[in-house]
């Protein structure tokens, strides 16, 4: 433990604003004369990504070896927070032993569009399991004395345009769905840091919007540490400080630190608010100082044998025709073709991308495991600079060595040009060569596994039919070909489970027609139908849904039983693995509301649990589901409500594979909703005090005029949208003017908000 640093008081308004911004492109100021030192923040999420000495100003391909885990694309299919601390855990102890401060990671954004650039740095579609395993990942880093930077905050959900484009969406979207993982991370898990986004919301630069980054973060969700700007994010420094930004990252050559100084000199920054933001400052740095160890090390090995662990726990076998696990043994031969078996595409283009400490690749790894099976192998298909070599004759190798094998495994998936930090996807179809290849070699031989290598979601309904196995191996990190070796072989009995659905073609996805957008702005008009919350109230077809993946045992589910408490839902079942091999399950648990007054998806995921399950044996499982999660935001009292009513809970293992329902009543924990003049004619009947009201001063109406209306019930379906207010402005309505405020005052005497 180090001294106590001084305060900001201590301070003059220039060294207070040089706290508040960088150093170097991965340093903070530090202030020499009162002993503040600076730290070191580098990028995740990943891995420890630390820029040698000397390098460019990223430092890609020029940083020490570190550990390159699965990223989070591979990570989110998981489902096992358990698993994410770890990861977390073994994260902090890298970052400890390079002297770095803070990680900048994970990120949480919600993969709103298939077509995401950096969808293979976000974990989910949903915000739940973002929110979770986004929680983990924290807990485990800051276990360590390292800091988290949960990011992108917030909205920050295309690369097109991302330094300006304005993500239009409205509030309840907004809160249910793309700031909701972020709240769950803050309010569980503290990180030492949130990293704001480049993009604007409605209109308003992130950096600069005091509603985001104060009255929600910090005054909502009790958020008590620094707000970091992505790299390049500030617009406009004196603004994004007032607004709560805390600490701009890189370094302007000390440009904006002079704008602070010259704002609160001429009155229009006060200094308490730089004070503020200094002193966190200083929090922060003490956190860092006191959690150093020069000493600190790593085991490279163990994290190594972890990352294949983490990886191999992360694929998701799609489809399985009885072709895997695969049989080694004499006389069995085994054809693999596809570069990506030789040359793995292991990671994310962009600032996240690691050196790694050692790199396995699947090839060496599926014949070190095929014992006396013949294994043969073709490239199929040239990647890079390679692209030029002659596709015919890589296509005939290829079939010649599909023909006559025993079993296939075809190795496709995307190039690093395909996607990255920076830019949006075009399409999510796989490259022409590998779809000509994959016809030939299915033509070829039936029994095709493909194994697939993509940071975002592909295309898979041209050939998903004809293939006997899919495995969906995302991009698993430095371990990631021993991993797939381990589940092809069955060494491990596959447990990943989609994490985002699977889209018959882009035209299906939600944000089709509204993304990227243009002219700066971009229209989240899907509103809370994201992903599966789309694809499942419109019955949609998809390729795989959210939550799908198959293992090589089987479960069955049992004795569900569903009980409602003051504090949530808690559910109960028994897992039964029927089948002669161990074995992980996902539960997942779904909530619907039939009777909601609020507009809500058909059924949204609020819980899960990942179990192990021996052969032959059984486990309980209890999921519990707190209000928090079972809450919408409800725009009229600008409040999160847990509704009163009936609330389905549906298990199942993904979103259409569904197993068993029960319905429990919660007594919620709102009043009743406040009815105005503007209320419409149905929102008075429905309410349970406006009503009885409503209908005794339209009594006196008789058959006449509104009471016509009433009792007929064509006419009653179009009185129901119209305002209370435009009715008692007809000629002879028994509501006049005058009653309104009678009206309303009486209809609202029960009607108070919890």
């Amino acid at each position: 433990m180090v001294d106590r640093l001084p305060r900001a008081s201590s301070l003059s308004t220039e060294e207070k604003a040089a706290l508040t911004s960088g150093l170097s492109f991965w340093e903070s100021k530090g202030i020499d004369r009162v002993g503040i030192p600076s730290i070191y923040l580098t990028d995740g999420p990943h891995g420890v990504r630390k820029q040698r000495e000397g390098g460019d100003h990223l430092g890609i391909g020029d940083s020490v070896p570190a550990t390159c885990f699965p990223p989070a694309v591979a990570l989110g299919s998981s489902w096992d927070a358990e698993l994410l601390e770890r990861v977390g855990k073994a994260l902090g102890e890298e970052a400890k032993a390079e002297n770095v401060g803070v990680l900048l990671g994970p990120g949480i954004n919600i993969k709103r569009s298939p077509l995401c650039g950096r969808n293979f740095e976000y974990l989910s579609e949903d915000p739940i399991l973002s929110g979770r395993l986004g929680a983990a990942l924290v807990n485990g880093l800051q276990s360590q004395g390292v800091g988290a930077s949960l990011k992108h905050f917030a909205a920050n959900n295309q690369e097109t345009d991302r330094m300006r484009v304005s993500a239009d969406v409205d509030e309840r979207p907004l809160r249910e769905i793309y700031l909701r993982g972020f709240q769950h991370v803050v309010e569980h898990a503290a990180p030492w840091t949130v990293m704001c986004s480049y993009n604007r919301i409605n209109g308003v630069y992130a950096s600069e919007d005091p509603w985001l980054l104060t009255s929600v973060l910090r005054d909502e969700w009790g958020f008590d540490g620094i707000v970091v700007s992505d790299w390049g994010a500030v617009n406009n420094r004196v603004n994004a400080l007032a607004a709560g930004l805390d600490l701009e990252m890189p370094s302007s050559n000390g440009v904006t630190d002079a704008q602070l100084v010259a704002a609160v000199a001429d009155g229009s920054l006060e200094e308490s608010t730089l004070d503020t933001a200094a002193d966190r400052i200083i929090d922060l740095v003490q956190k860092v100082v006191d959690n150093a160890d020069a000493d600190a090390d790593y085991d490279r090995d163990a994290h190594h044998a972890l990352a294949r662990e983490v990886a191999a726990r992360s694929i998701v076998l799609l489809k399985n025709d009885g072709v895997l696990p695969l049989a080694a043994g004499a006389g069995r031969s085994i054809a693999v073709i596809g570069e990506f078996a030789r040359t793995p595409r292991y990671q994310g283009a962009g600032s996240s991308q690691i050196v790694p400490t050692r790199l396995d690749n699947a090839l060496d790894e599926i014949r070190a495991l095929a014992g006396d099976s013949t294994v043969t192998f073709a490239p199929g298909y040239a990647l890079g600079a390679d692209e030029t070599a002659d596709a015919a004759a890589l296509l005939t190798e290829a079939v010649a060595v599909a023909q006559g094998a025993d079993d296939v495994l075809v190795f496709v998936g995307l190039p690093a040009e395909d996607e990255s930090e920076g830019f949006d996807r075009d399409h999510i179809e796989l490259p022409a060569a590998q779809t000509e290849l994959l016809d030939a070699v299915l033509a070829a031989n039936p029994r095709v596994t493909v194994v697939l290598s993509n940071g975002g979601v592909v295309r898979v309904s041209g050939w998903a039919d004809r293939a006997s196995g899919i495995v969906e191996g995302w991009l698993l990190g430095q371990a990631g070909g021993g991993a797939v070796a381990d589940v092809l072989f069955g060494v491990v009995n596959p447990s990943g489970r989609l994490a985002e659905s699977i889209p018959v073609r882009i035209e299906d996805t939600p944000a089709f027609l509204n993304f990227p957008g243009e002219n700066g702005h971009v229209r989240y008009g899907e509103g809370l139908f994201v992903g599966y919350r789309d694809y499942d109230a419109r019955k949609a077809a998809v390729s795989f849904p959210f939550g799908h993946g198959l293992s090589y045992t089987t479960f069955e589910y049992s004795g569900l039983e569903v009980t409602g408490s003051a504090d949530g839902i808690d559910v109960s079942l028994t897992v039964a693995n029927i089948g002669d091999r161990d074995g992980r399950e996902v539960v997942q648990a779904y909530v619907s509301v039939p009777g909601s007054a609020a507009t809500r998806p058909v059924r949204e995921l609020k819980g899960f649990a990942n179990v192990a399950v021996a052969a032959g044996s059984a486990e309980t499982v209890r999921i519990h589901i707190p209000n928090e999660d079972l809450a919408y935001f409800d725009t009229d009292q600008r409040e999160w409500v847990v509704e009163a009513g009936d609330y389905e809970v549906t298990v199942g293992a993904s979103s259409r594979d569904l197993r068993g329902s029960q319905t429990v009543t919660l007594a919620g924990d709102a009043g009743l909703p406040i009815l105005t003049a503007e209320s419409t004619i149905g929102e008075w009947l429905k309410h349970p005090v406006g009503g009885p009201v409503l209908m005794g001063a339209l009594a006196q109406a008789g058959d006449q005029g509104v009471g016509a209306m009433l009792a007929d019930p064509s006419l009653m379906r179009m009185a129901e949208s119209m305002p209370l207010s435009r009715v008692a402005a007809f000629p002879g309505s028994p509501v006049t003017a005058e009653q309104l405020d009678q009206l309303v005052a009486a209809a609202n005497c029960a009607s108070v908000p919890a």
